[in-house]
């Protein structure tokens, strides 16, 4: 993608034409080959990063202008720090392995035009003593660049990562396949969730059809002509998700214990059906077989013509899972959490939310202090409990 994209942009490819050798990678501009003095009057050479602002595939007006720099501290040619330029000292990990340590601040009046301007400025600022020490030294090398970015899961750039740097951070997640088992309510909104990290496949299992009802529990706003269409759920959230990111993979039919073997081989399986008796099932197969899961709950009821009730959220990987039978209901009696079919949206996107905050938790994508594998919040009373604290 990232050569493609320089093509497509005047400001990215006028820096490549003049021999910049720039990279796209992860949502951020990088600019390797700047030559710098360092402290020691040492010419030596650094990489100048910018997240990058697109809508779509081009590039729009940066949002900022601050220029990130991985390198020694640029100083004069005396070896004096270039002060004037100083903003911030700081350690990012960038998702090519490039570790960031300084970044520098100097703004036009107007700010910068284009991607063009704000690298070609910093680069005349940085690099003018080392030129002053050795005229041959030079910004521009016309070095080429391997186009080797992994490929993205991503139609277009995630620049709302790169935004705030975490590109490191959602690698954590890049190599998972993930499914999920039903595309109810809460089913739906983990897969809207799921959709914008980097994993490498989404699996979606719903043997259903979408129909009114579910577009008034579902992310987004479902058409008229859609719901005429009368889809499989899977096959109408593979299209909505599928204009956004790759590897969304749909399954018109429902699990059962004649094919569970099909998720033997994912990382994580988000459970969220309706038949207990299937679910217990389903989380037996998965534990025997190392699978880390999390189930969700909702169970709402009429009192007092007002709604209570509770949002349930249990998890399990290969070390904790013994607290399992405790929680999870097997059978179809007044335990089931479905049983009265109440699912109101805000209550299965809190669902939904609450799992995948656990997923990336279990993941390192988040600190984890609690280590909790079984949550229950209370609506009546807005209470969060955490229980069955991990083993190891």
């Amino acid at each position: 993608m990232s050569q493609q994209l320089i093509s497509r942009n005047a400001d990215l490819k006028r820096l490549r034409d003049e021999g910049y050798k720039i990279e796209v990678n992860g949502g951020h501009l990088f600019a390797h080959h700047i030559p710098y003095v360092n402290s020691k009057r040492e010419i030596r050479y650094g990489v100048l990063i910018s997240p990058l602002t697109m809508s779509g595939t081009s590039t729009t007006k940066p949002n900022n202008h601050v220029m990130i720099f991985s390198g020694e501290y640029p100083c004069s040619k005396d070896g004096i720090p270039i002060e004037q330029i100083k903003h911030s000292t700081n350690n990012t990990l960038f998702g090519n392995s490039i570790q960031a340590n300084f970044s520098f601040s100097n703004k036009p009046p107007n700010g910068y035009s284009d991607f063009y301007e704000k690298v070609k400025r910093y680069a005349e600022i940085v690099s003018a003593p080392a030129k002053s020490i050795n005229d041959a030294v030079t910004e521009k090398p016309f070095l080429p660049i391997a186009d080797n970015e992994i490929e993205t899961r991503f139609h277009y750039l995630d620049t709302n990562s790169s935004r705030a740097n975490i590109d490191f951070i959602n690698d954590k997640l890049i190599s998972q396949k993930i499914a999920i088992a039903g595309l109810g309510g809460t089913g739906a909104y983990i897969l809207d969730l799921i959709s914008k990290t980097n994993v490498r496949e989404i699996h979606i299992y719903d043997g259903d059809v979408f129909l009114n009802h579910n577009a008034f529990r579902s992310p987004g706003a479902a058409t008229m002509e859609e719901l005429e269409n009368q889809a499989s759920k899977v096959d109408y959230y593979q299209k909505k998700y599928s204009s956004m990111r790759k590897g969304i993979v749909s399954h018109n039919y429902y699990l059962h214990e004649g094919n569970f073997e099909e998720l033997s081989s994912f990382d994580f399986v988000f459970v969220c059906i309706d038949d207990n008796s299937v679910r217990k099932t389903l989380i037996n197969y998965l534990v025997t077989n190392k699978v880390s899961l999390i189930d969700v709950g909702l169970g709402v009821n009429v009192i007092d013509d007002k709604l209570i009730g509770q949002v349930r959220v249990t998890s399990a990987d290969a070390q904790n899972n013994n607290h399992l039978d405790k929680y999870i209901p097997s059978g179809e009696g007044v335990d089931n959490d479905y049983v009265t079919n109440i699912q109101i949206a805000e209550l299965n996107t809190l669902n939904a939310v609450l799992a995948v905050l656990k997923w990336k938790k279990m993941s390192g994508f988040y600190q984890d202090l609690e280590q909790e594998f079984h949550s229950i919040y209370s609506i009546n009373n807005s209470f969060l409990s955490n229980e069955e604290k991990s083993d190891i």
